[in-house]
């Protein structure tokens, strides 16, 4: 096809990336790993972690997932927070030739058990803040192996054992959990398990750039969420992709090592995740942000050094902005404000600039193309409205209902392909069918347009999703859940604009039980679905708009 909007690129961009140059994403961590030694990684509650330790650590970890016979590509589960453990983790898996399977770790017991038992996870590390939760869904899951992680193991000697005392007893942040977990399970501690694997050696895989590094769960149209099976070349080539991209706004660093990116977004998510893995690629250090709703003390971290990358979704940008210690930090050094997850505003575009005197950068991707899609340049000056460019080796085609690509200019579903386009989704060929057009490309579910200079516009959704601060959130999971509460008849729900979360999550309820309150409904999505999943809006209703044929008319919900 025509890539025409290549003409559009800033000079230093190339206009594709090799993933063929790596074996496996194992071999993009051994030359990072070696060639990166002595630089620094990664800092966490001011305690700093090198690309040696993380080689040294991961090492342990994967010899020790391999010491417990799981069978290549088994699935380990990792349901971590921003600490040092999630890095070292994600580099174990993968090392050992395993998949990762990565949890929000504020599932409900509901959410963890679907996505354990559907990506058939044999193993977990888990924090042990979580425990409480997977202790009740474990028996009905083939997890067998959980490695429990405490909030201070990489954090040093006696801070690390400080750390762990205060959140334990102090701030009474993990809730009481048995153990054994269950019957025929084997717990171990995040820090045994690396004393057992420190003397072992790491035996050699066969992964290779079409084995799967991770399935990433994504909000399901069929109200269960979808693990995306991601591979090696999918991952490894968003890497080379976002390298390509943000170099020209980082060189002026000058050594890249020195790159500071601040890691606030959840690593678990597909956006942070892939900024983690590009910080590996290219030896610079992440400043790891455990809770970012604490916004004094996220403030305070970065006014403790120089940081040069902050990716974060809209609402993190507002919230920071309306913190008032938000301009006694020094933004002199940083060059790359990357929005990405929810549509980035204009408002609030405008305001960080003038605040910061960086432009924030607005782009476009999705879980199943490893967060990389399209992105406005990073010498941008101003911000544009639009998602920008498609990045090297990426193919954007507008396309019709029947599949057949559409004219310049005119609107149709955003349609994607390239090398980091995910395979499919896992265990769903029915999905698979419907997603993938006749000529490779994924169709989106997003409604746009894109003009002459190759920049693409977004104007709608096709898709009833609703997104909450960058987060997917499908009405068919919230209505399935709902249904179920006592006293509720049928249920909808959508997506209404909100200042705050770029959407707000709104149910409308017909009652079976008049006596039937908000708070009822309320506590009972509290127990089921996690925090942004939950409705901010309830609203009774005698009855539901539907077509002739029964089905609840969402969009015009929306429009009242």
């Amino acid at each position: 096809m025509d890539k025409f909007w290549l003409k559009s690129y800033p000079p230093e961009v190339p206009h594709d990336i090799n993933p063929e140059q790596y074996r496996s994403l194992g071999a993009l961590f051994d030359e990072s790993f070696v060639k990166f030694a002595d630089k620094p990684f990664a800092v966490c509650m001011d305690q700093w972690m090198s690309y040696a330790q993380l080689d040294q650590y991961s090492r342990a970890l994967g010899c020790y997932l391999q010491s417990l016979g799981l069978e290549p590509g088994a699935r380990v589960a990792i349901m971590l927070p921003n600490v040092p453990q999630f890095p070292v983790t994600m580099a174990a898996v993968l090392r050992a030739g395993y998949t990762c399977v990565n949890v929000n770790p504020l599932y409900t017991e509901r959410e963890l058990e679907h996505q354990l038992k559907d990506s058939g996870a044999t193993a977990i590390v888990i924090l042990e803040n979580f425990a409480h939760t997977l202790v009740e869904v474990i028996d009905r899951t083939a997890v067998k192996h959980v490695v429990m992680a405490a909030m201070g193991d990489l954090l040093g000697g006696l801070y690390g054992q400080w750390i762990t005392f205060a959140v334990r007893h102090l701030a009474k942040m993990v809730p009481a959990y048995r153990l054994p977990l269950t019957d025929g399970c084997q717990a171990i501690q995040f820090k045994q398990a690396l004393a057992q694997g420190t003397d072992k050696q790491l035996k050699v895989v066969d992964a290779n750039l079409d084995s799967i590094a991770f399935l990433q769960y994504t909000g399901g149209t069929t109200g269960l969420s979808k693990g995306a099976v991601l591979t090696h070349r999918n991952i490894v080539a968003a890497i080379l992709q976002s390298e390509a991209w943000f170099t020209p706004a980082l060189k002026r660093v000058g050594d890249l090592t020195k790159v500071n990116g601040i890691a606030a977004l959840p690593l678990y998510h597909i956006f942070a995740l892939t900024l983690c893995l590009l910080a590996i690629r290219g030896g610079s250090h992440l400043t790891l942000i455990p809770n970012p709703r604490d916004f004094g003390k996220f403030i305070q971290v970065l006014k403790k050094r120089p940081f040069h990358m902050l990716p974060a979704v809209n609402t993190l940008f507002n919230a920071l902005m309306q913190h008032p210690d938000f301009k006694s930090i020094d933004f002199s050094t940083l060059m790359v404000s990357q929005a990405g997850g929810m549509a980035a505003s204009e408002g609030t575009a405008t305001a960080w600039l003038k605040m910061t005197g960086c432009p924030m950068i607005e782009g476009w991707g999705m879980s199943e193309t490893c967060a990389i899609g399209t992105n406005n340049p990073v010498t941008n000056k101003e911000f544009t409205g639009t998602i920008g460019l498609p990045l090297p080796s990426i193919d954007i085609a507008i396309k019709d209902d029947e599949g057949n690509s559409l004219p310049q200019g005119e609107r149709g579903e955003i349609c994607i392909r390239g090398p980091n386009v995910m395979t499919g989704y896992y265990n769903q060929p029915g999905e698979n069918a419907k997603t993938f057009t006749a000529d490779g490309f994924m169709r989106t579910g997003d409604i746009g347009l894109m003009d002459e200079r190759g920049y693409t516009k977004i104007v709608d959704r096709k898709k009833d999703m609703i997104i909450v601060s960058g987060f997917n959130v499908f009405p068919n999971e919230l209505e399935n859940v709902i249904s179920m509460c006592p006293g509720v008849l049928e249920c909808a729900a959508v997506g209404i604009p909100d200042e705050k979360q770029g959407e707000a999550i709104k149910v409308f309820i017909v009652r079976s039980d008049p006596t039937l309150t908000e708070e009822d409904v309320s506590r009972y999505c509290h127990d089921q679905l996690t925090g942004y999943k939950r409705p901010k809006h309830i609203e009774f209703r005698d009855e539901l708009p539907k077509t002739n044929v029964g089905k609840i008319l969402r969009r015009e919900l929306r429009n009242k």
